[in-house]
């Protein structure tokens, strides 16, 4: 016990450079989603490629370069990206503009664009959710008076959400559109807006979302068969069926690593969008449990990271952390919600554990400009403490004038 709090002062304690617990979570998360797309991808690749190592080989090389990017990020000063957040903004937009015109089509979704003279698919939606986070903690910065009093600033960010969400619908990408207007209102609420307006767009959402459930027959088919897979395991709940018989199979302790039925054919998308139902057959509850606890801890401590710069006048840094930690938290909570049941099936990434390259990269950058925000609030508030708390001069009495 007396070690285990010797290692918490050691991570948590203000001197220290940077946040330790939040870089251990991350760097956790990480090794754990390569070690589970390498199972979960074992079979579909030997099928589809010949080389049972083939989605672990492209996704070490993903790692890789996210950290190599990520690394990168985290010697740019956040004034920079402060500074050209409306440019990266209208970079986003251009993204999602591209893709439904140049996109390249699966499973009936326009998503991705191809990389000319690489083996990748950039996911455009991946890029826009991160800049419309930076500019969003921009514009909080400059106009947080304005956005607590006045209707008009506080709607222009929802104006630019309905924006990219109209982009994303058309391609379509309803996950993304729920993950990113999520942080956005969070955003919001956290820079203090009043209650009364969150209640009335909340009110307009939930209508809006009827009236575009009962519009189209697919999407009807999918709230059904969330409702009762069982009714049609085969077409509309087979996903979701398959994805609960390996929680079944998992019990307490699992089948063992690399032991998973399900990613045998049975669970499509194993190794991307159900990654973490393999993971709860392969390492039961309690690994489970463990995955949930990591991301847990990463966003505590990114909200703690961010409550830290508030109280240090950082404003953007604050609302930077917030963000991110809203949008990470968002989308694991729909991800492992939809694989257990409790959502309806949503194609979204588990953050820092599923296959891509798109989401690692862009998921990288977002934990490094968290990092960097960190790092930077400590340096000021070190700069910051008062005169009378440092060692006083030998021969002079402490506190008076020097």
């Amino acid at each position: 016990m007396n070690r285990l709090s010797r290692l918490r002062r050691r991570l948590s304690t203000a001197d220290h450079p940077f946040d330790g617990w939040l870089v251990l979570a991350v760097f956790a998360l990480l090794l754990i989603g390569w070690v589970m797309v390498t199972s979960a991808s074992s079979e579909v690749a030997s099928s589809l490629t010949g080389n049972a190592w083939y989605f672990s080989q492209r996704h070490g090389t993903f790692l890789l370069v996210a950290l190599a990017v990520g690394a990168l990020a985290l010697r740019v000063p956040l004034a920079w990206w402060k500074a050209n957040g409306p440019l990266l903004l209208l970079v986003g937009l251009a993204l999602l503009l591209l893709v439904l015109l140049v996109g390249r089509e699966v499973n009936g979704s326009r998503r991705w664009l191809s990389v000319p003279g690489l083996p990748l698919n950039l996911q455009a939606s991946e890029l826009a959710k991160f800049c419309l986070i930076v500019y969003l903690a921009g514009y909080l910065e400059r106009f947080l008076p304005q956005v607590r009093r006045q209707w008009g600033a506080f709607l222009r960010p929802l104006v630019v959400m309905a924006l990219i969400a109209g982009l994303l619908i058309l391609e379509p990408d309803y996950g993304a559109v729920v993950v990113m207007t999520g942080a956005v209102m969070g955003m919001l609420l956290m820079a203090g807006a009043p209650w009364g307006r969150f209640v009335a767009l909340l009110l307009l959402v939930a209508a809006l979302g009827g009236l575009a459930a009962v519009a189209e027959p697919y999407r009807m088919a999918r709230l059904t068969s969330f409702a009762d897979p069982w009714a049609d395991q085969f077409a509309s709940g087979y996903q979701l069926t398959q994805a609960l018989i390996a929680f079944g199979r998992g019990h307490w302790l699992g089948m063992g690593l690399g032991n998973s039925v399900q990613k045998l054919f049975y669970l499509p998308e194993a190794h991307t969008d159900f990654v973490f139902a393999v993971l709860a057959e392969e390492l039961g509850l309690l690994g489970a449990i463990a995955v949930v606890g990591l991301f847990a801890l990463l966003i505590w401590r990114a909200m703690a990271v961010g409550r830290r710069a508030e109280l240090a006048g950082l404003a953007f840094a604050a609302y930077l952390s917030y963000g991110f930690a809203l949008v990470i938290g968002a989308q694991a909570f729909i991800n492992i919600a939809v694989s257990t049941g409790m959502l309806p099936t949503k194609g979204l990434t588990l953050p820092l554990l599923s296959y891509g390259g798109s989401s690692l990269v862009v998921s990288c950058v977002m934990m490094a400009l968290l990092l960097r925000a960190d790092i930077e609030t400590r340096q000021a508030m070190r700069r910051a403490r008062p005169t009378a708390s440092r060692t006083p001069t030998p021969g002079r009495p402490q506190g008076l004038a020097t």
